[in-house]
């Protein structure tokens, strides 16, 4: 499983696992979880960088509507994995 490091508004580093990807109306989501356990906090981040940029620039998606709409496409890509919101 694929780790990267989220850099908060605060400056602190949190590694993250990457547990799906996928791309909604030209936008690159991701899911990530805070661990490898079974109960783990899972976050949607959304790649706002350009196809140009060499690193991609993920934020945390905040907007109840997009954030339900994108978690709902990850839960029908990954069958056996329950997300609440």
């Amino acid at each position: 499983m694929d780790k990267i490091t989220f850099i908060t508004d605060m400056g602190e580093e949190v590694e993250f696992y990457v547990e799906e990807q996928t791309r909604v109306n030209g936008v690159d989501y991701i899911l990530v979880s805070d661990s490898m356990e079974e109960e783990a906090n899972a976050y949607i981040l959304k790649d706002l960088s350009a196809d140009t940029d060499l690193e991609a620039d993920y934020v945390m998606v905040e907007d109840e509507v997009e954030l339900e709409a994108i978690s709902k496409v990850f839960s029908q890509m990954m069958d056996d994995v329950d997300i609440e919101m």
